[in-house]
């Protein structure tokens, strides 16, 4: 494929779309190009990327409302939320690490990809903050959803459509997002020398407290060797997160850490350390040893979290839980014949699944996401059809054919 056309404004997108249809060939959708590790090769010719659609177009701290087009770097969104003590909800992650990348997520591939890190127990995911959205669909016409404030009645929802699409539907140019006012102080209880069931366990006894509990991990030992505050956690440690005012997090995490004494010995992590840990777990910093393994994705009901992790033993995976266990990102050896495996145990555990990693060579020829129901392979193309026609915006992407 030849460079990627940016084009620095959304006639530019226009132009590029309509000269694609015209020449009937598909187009690569890209931002920075940082997840192009992410799910299925596109088969393209021509790349068109957003990277010069970028800059921050409204911010008004008071109405907690940010628009940014979609090339923005999201370090460049966060300084600025973070200079008015602000952040953005879902905590997206910044998996540069892990897919290989040193350049920085923008704005449009994060909302996109519908990313979400650890802070999505207790605030949502990615694509419930999306006010609104302009953007190109696939005959290069451009299409307005939402719009610029948090009481919005605006036409029909199609943030929330395009927010998980990977560029399959249409471009989008300019993103409206909801942010909420940064925690003052973080606090982590760490409850060391359990296993997964117990870990499980104590995790669900937090996210069932009422004391806010804004992250709950478990990571094995292999795991928390790679997040130096953690120190000794014997076979496995549990974390539960607490955010707010300082004297808040002060009695919660107190209180907190009284409750899970009845599954070890619980030890308070404060402030820094903390936020580090986080960041660790937000950017799946426990996988980034095995550069050449694959990496999955995986959404399980907790309960069926400790069972899943037992069955991967035979796989010579690495794992560790995020959500309360409901998250398990998992690194295997990038091989057809795990990748089989993995999806069976997943498959058995009632979960679902993405692989988020793998060397093309294996995701071309692989479902990289659970194969649609008839019904919903339907839809799929009845959407995909509406917005793209032609089909040419990342085709294959998700699935192939589609």
């Amino acid at each position: 494929m030849s460079e990627a056309e940016a084009p620095e404004d959304d006639a530019g997108i226009v132009a590029a779309i309509t000269a694609a249809v015209a020449a009937r060939e598909p187009l690569s959708i890209s931002g920075n190009g940082g997840k192009r590790a992410m799910l299925r090769p596109v088969q393209a010719a021509r790349g068109l990327s957003t990277r010069n659609l970028s800059g921050i177009t409204l911010h008004s701290p008071a109405e907690l409302v940010i628009s940014a087009r979609a090339g923005t770097p999201l370090p460049v969104i966060e300084a600025a939320l973070a200079e008015h003590g602000q952040h953005l909800i879902a905590e997206p992650p910044d998996l540069g690490r892990l897919l290989g990348t040193t350049a920085p997520a923008t704005l449009g591939g994060m909302v996109a990809a519908n990313l979400s890190g650890p802070r999505r127990i207790a605030g949502g995911a990615m694509r419930d903050h999306v006010l609104g959205a302009r953007a190109v669909n696939g005959e290069g016409t451009i299409i307005h959803s939402g719009g610029r404030v948090l009481k919005n009645v605006t036409g029909l929802d199609l943030c929330k459509l395009l927010a998980g699409s990977f560029g399959t539907l249409a471009v989008m140019t300019e993103i409206t997002l909801k942010v909420l006012p940064a925690p003052e102080s973080t606090a982590t209880i760490a409850v060391p020398h359990l296993d997964p069931a117990q870990g499980v366990a104590a995790l669900a006894a937090s996210l069932g407290s009422p004391y806010g509990v804004s992250g709950a991990a478990y990571l094995p030992a292999a795991a928390a060797a790679l997040v130096p505050e953690l120190g000794a956690v014997g076979e496995g440690v549990a974390l539960a997160r607490i955010e707010n005012f300082a004297s808040s997090v002060a009695y919660r995490a107190g209180r907190l850490a009284g409750e899970l004494s009845r599954f070890g010995q619980p030890r308070l992590v404060e402030d820094e350390a903390s936020r580090a840990i986080w960041r660790a777990v937000r950017d799946a910093v426990p996988l980034t040893a095995g550069e050449e393994d694959a990496v999955w994705r995986v959404s399980v009901r907790p309960s069926a979290a400790p069972g899943l992790v037992r069955a991967l033993a035979v796989t010579d995976a690495r794992w560790f839980l995020d959500w309360g266990g409901g998250l398990v990102w998992i690194a295997a050896p990038a091989e057809a014949s795990g990748h089989q495996a993995i999806i069976a145990a997943v498959t058995a555990a009632g979960g679902t699944w993405m692989l988020l990693r793998a060397p093309e060579t294996l995701r071309v020829g692989l479902d990289v996401l659970p194969p649609p129901s008839p019904v919903l392979a339907r839809l799929t193309r009845r959407v995909k059809s509406a917005f793209d026609p032609h089909g040419i915006l990342n085709p294959g992407r998700m699935y192939a054919g589609v």
